[in-house]
């Protein structure tokens, strides 16, 4: 860990941080940053991420840390490198010059944690050998993420009405987390047309945002198989005729994240079934985005986009029936199953390690209906609130091929029709929404998503193409 790069802000806006916890909660607290843990033998560990909540307090992504808040104050507990370390890791921060970077009130070593965990609340970690410490500090089994109780419910609802919106030093890091991620979405079109597999397209993505010294936000998705939501496979071949969807997010080294989708066809021309779908969901994210604005529920977003959706493929033939109606019948989620999108922030779903807490308004719970079930997102939008907007269109097998589906929605579908859109397999446009105080600010507005310019960008035509 690097701290000379830290923003000279950051100790600032970290105090104005806990200073507003202490406003809405009246008993300590202890957050854990979590450890590393194993991919097979004990020095050999996955890439290290701190607990978001840690995060947001503390400010930099320390390593078997813990901090301690009450009143506005923070105590930082964590113990000075062991002198053999710098043969293997280099010289690193001692605990005294971390502490100043983020505006500790005071710091000490790991072992004095264990006499200030009385009536401490804490949100889990999920690092099992973090969460035994957790046990014994806080002398109490610590609840599951999901089902929090007392005060530690209390202390996620608190630090879910923070989170919520973002302030100046996080909004500087989705900028950057955002112009990354654009970055890497015209690197990848631009390396395709060359390319033999979909893992090409991804080395060339995850390069710029490496270049950065950045990580990926979330496992890349990078295939030609766009109807598998979140496929992990890079091993297919790229063939004339192919739409290639990538969702590929960069996150910066104090942990924030970006979102974006993007799909464009492989030999660099849209086929015109393919046109015609991709308008169909870009004319959803339009309309998604020209209603965002505070006050505006995220949930009627999600309609307007199944709607919208609905009467693309009224008009071209694919649906038959009124709009609004086959919205009512679910009928859209044959083809748009998942929700318009979600919360961005510290996590690429944000706070989604609490369930449906942040999501959800407190008086609101998941809906059982078809087309409305995966929606992570039911509140009304506010100032300073990120959302992804991330319409889609899927050909997948195992719904459209349900009989029950079959059976219910037999009279709406034009089957024969359907089968000549065969080459889409899956398209999804996404980018990130600042929700502002009159309106919207579209974060990765720099990464174009009309038809014509994305097969500019994959042919290497556009001025901006290699930028």
């Amino acid at each position: 860990m690097q701290i000379h790069h830290i923003s000279h802000t950051l100790s600032d806006t970290l105090r104005h941080r806990r200073q507003k916890l202490a406003q809405l909660i009246d008993f300590p607290v202890i957050l854990w940053s979590g450890s590393s843990s194993p991919r097979n033998f004990r020095a050999n560990t996955y890439p290290f991420r701190a607990s978001s909540h840690f995060l947001y307090f503390a400010g930099l992504p320390l390593h078997n840390a813990a901090i301690r808040l009450e009143a506005g104050k923070l105590e930082l507990f964590i113990d000075d490198p062991e002198p053999g370390s710098a043969l293997w890791h280099g010289e690193m921060p001692k605990r005294e010059e971390i502490a100043a970077k983020i505006g500790a009130d005071t710091a000490r070593t790991l072992s004095e944690l264990k006499h200030r965990g009385h009536g401490a609340a804490s949100i889990p970690v999920q690092n099992y050998r973090t969460s035994l410490v957790q046990s014994q500090i806080l002398h109490r089994e610590i609840s599951s993420p999901y089902d929090l109780e007392g005060l530690d419910l209390e202390l996620a609802k608190a630090i879910v009405s923070l989170r919520l919106t973002h302030d100046g030093e996080a909004l500087a890091e989705l900028r950057q987390a955002a112009a990354v991620s654009v970055a890497a979405h015209k690197a990848g079109m631009v390396a395709t047309p060359k390319a033999k597999q979909e893992a090409e397209v991804r080395a060339a993505m995850e390069g710029v945002i490496i270049a950065q010294n950045m990580t990926t936000s979330y496992n890349s998705i990078v295939t030609v198989h766009g109807e598998v939501l979140h496929n992990e496979a890079y091993h297919h071949p790229l063939q004339p005729g192919d739409l290639l969807l990538a969702d590929v997010g960069a996150e910066t080294e104090m942990g924030w994240a970006a979102d974006i989708t993007r799909t464009w066809p492989v030999s660099g021309k849209f086929s015109p079934t393919q046109r015609d779908i991709y308008n169909v969901v870009l004319a959803a994210h339009d309309a998604c985005i020209a209603t965002i604005r505070p006050g505006v529920e995220y949930r009627d977003i999600h309609l307007l986009a199944a709607t919208v959706i609905a009467e693309g493929l009224v008009d071209l033939g694919i649906f038959q029936g009124n709009p609004q109606d086959l919205v009512e019948l679910d009928a859209h989620a044959l083809f748009f199953p998942h929700g318009i999108g979600h919360l961005l922030g510290l996590d690429v779903h944000d706070m989604e390690d609490l369930g449906d807490l942040a999501g959800y308004e407190d008086d609101r719970t998941r809906s059982d209906r078809f087309g409305l079930s995966y929606l992570r997102l039911n509140r009304p939008l506010s100032p300073g609130m990120l959302v992804t907007i991330e319409p889609g269109f899927y050909q997948v097998p195992a719904i459209l091929n349900d009989p029950q589906n079959r059976a219910k929605y037999q009279n709406i579908i034009n089957w024969e029709r359907l089968s000549q859109f065969a080459d889409v397999r899956g398209i999804r446009i996404e980018d990130d929404v600042l929700v502002t105080t009159n309106g919207s600010e579209i974060l990765t507005a720099a990464l174009p998503n009309d038809a014509d310019t994305i097969e500019a960008l994959v042919n290497n035509l556009d001025e901006e193409a290699g930028g």
